[in-house]
């Protein structure tokens, strides 16, 4: 029923193991994954320019090599498995679209993913990504607690 399957990932412990089960369903169902970690852009407040350069620089390397980590882990389980994967790592402002748009660019007919990440109070006032990929997806969300 299912050929492609998206699993987005942030490396939080939710996301991970939805990954797992999303995975497992990918091998029964015999269809292939695109792992995709989607990196929010540096956000500072302060008129010192040499400290948002230094940090602007800082964090990306830092967000960079935490993406790839997180991807890395997954792709490896995916593979113990048999299941083929390719991973996708990108930066937007609408992490949600995003996903949605990697789902579409890569021909994926179902997106599984977390009831949560690390959302936090943010998470709260303005809507889990999870709640806004369900709101704007035309292509089926499966969502793991």
């Amino acid at each position: 029923m299912f050929a492609k399957i998206l699993i987005p990932t942030d490396g939080s412990r939710l996301a991970v193991t939805a990954a797992e089960n999303a995975i497992a369903f990918a091998r029964d169902a015999n269809a292939s994954v695109v792992f995709v970690c989607v990196i929010e852009p540096f956000r500072i407040f302060t008129t010192d320019s040499d400290k948002l350069a230094a940090s602007r620089e800082d964090y990306d390397l830092l967000s960079d090599e935490q993406a790839v980590q997180f991807l890395n882990e997954v792709e490896l389980r995916a593979r113990h498995q048999g299941v083929a994967c390719h991973t996708v790592k990108l930066r937007s402002d609408e992490v949600h679209q995003a996903i949605i748009e990697a789902a579409v660019l890569h021909g994926c007919d179902l997106i599984a993913m977390g009831s949560h990440g690390r959302g936090g109070v943010a998470a709260l006032i303005l809507g889990s990504v999870t709640n806004k990929v369900l709101s704007h997806s035309r292509i089926p969300v499966l969502v793991y607690r």
